[in-house]
Parts: C-alpha cells; structure tokens; sequence
C-alpha cells in the first residue's frame, strides 16, 4: 500500500476528483494549504500598493491505495492537474505500513 499526496492548484481540485473517481478511487482527503516552490510567490497590486504574497495557496490531497494503483493514479493526477505553467505542483508517494477502518476493523487493502 502507498499513501499519496498532491500538492496542486485549488481551482484544478473538482478536475482532479472527477478523474479519480473515473478509475475507481472511492476516498480522498482534501486540506487546504499555503506554501512555495519555484516559484517563490508572486507580487499583487492592492489599492495602489504593490506587496509580496510569499505564499501562494494550494490544495493537498492524500490518497491511500494498493501498490497496483499507484501508477494510474499518478497518470490522472498528472493529466489533470497540469497546465503546463509554473506552480503544477508535486505528487509523493511514500510507504503505508498498516490500515484500519474504524467502523468495521478491517485492515490494510479491505480497508482502503
């Protein structure tokens, strides 16, 4: 099992999940976030005031899934997500040792 987390655009969010469900993910978790890469913020103009926003804000999903899902859903994430502009976001992919449904007790791929 791998747990995946995706940093991308918000107003990609609703493109990101309908691709998902497409190919049977079921679950995600969706937190809003703020933070930098690259690009290092930007620079807006308020009431005729210039000033740094060091922070662009972000939406992070994570997703828990089988070992033989981590490639599609690395492909839709990418597909979807993208627009080829700087600030995409990143995708990690780390190791899930253990799972539980609270509800039912079940473990690892029953759970997920």
């Amino acid at each position: 099992m791998k747990m995946i987390s995706a940093v991308i655009k918000p107003f990609k969010l609703d493109d990101v999940r309908e691709a998902l469900s497409g190919i049977g993910i079921t679950g995600l978790t969706v937190t809003e976030v703020k933070g930098f890469g690259r690009q290092k913020g930007h620079t807006e103009l308020y009431r005729g005031a210039e000033y740094v926003v060091d922070f662009v804000p972000k939406v992070r999903l994570d997703l828990a899934v089988s070992d033989e899902q981590v490639d599609s859903v690395i492909e839709v994430i990418t597909q979807a997500a993208g627009t080829g502009k700087i600030g995409d976001g990143k995708i990690f992919v780390s190791n899930l040792e253990h799972v539980v449904r609270i509800r039912t007790g079940e473990t690892n791929d029953d759970a997920i």
